[in-house]
């Protein structure tokens, strides 16, 4: 995926799967945990958050995770930083996946936290 537009970040790296039946469960569960080690903790990552489509196809899921910029994906993905990342096991649960890279510096707001 070649590009000339700079990428400033941060960016939402937004994984999007259709799930087999009877896998839902299965798949969110990995998301929790072998998704999650996949991003946390590495440079340039700032989280993550997952969960399924609220309308009527339910075996649709989402992984996203925020990044600083283009460089911290790249340097977490290497090469095919522009393809879908299947840790093993998840081949068999997925019918359809793709991979988006959404630049982010063109507008987004986080509210203040609220005090308590």
């Amino acid at each position: 995926m070649a590009s000339n537009k700079t990428q400033q970040g941060p960016i939402l790296r937004l994984f999007q799967v259709r799930v087999k039946d009877g896998s839902v469960d299965s798949l969110l569960a990995k998301f929790a945990t072998t998704s999650a080690d996949v991003v946390r903790n590495e440079p340039g990552n700032k989280g993550y958050f997952f969960g399924r489509e609220v309308s009527v196809q339910e075996n649709r899921l989402i992984f996203a995770s925020l990044w600083s910029d283009m460089k911290s994906v790249k340097q977490r993905f290497g090469d095919q930083w522009d393809q879908s990342f299947l840790p093993e096991g998840y081949g068999d649960m997925i019918e359809d996946h793709s991979i988006q890279h959404i630049d982010l510096s063109s507008g987004w707001c986080l509210p203040p936290a609220e005090q308590d």
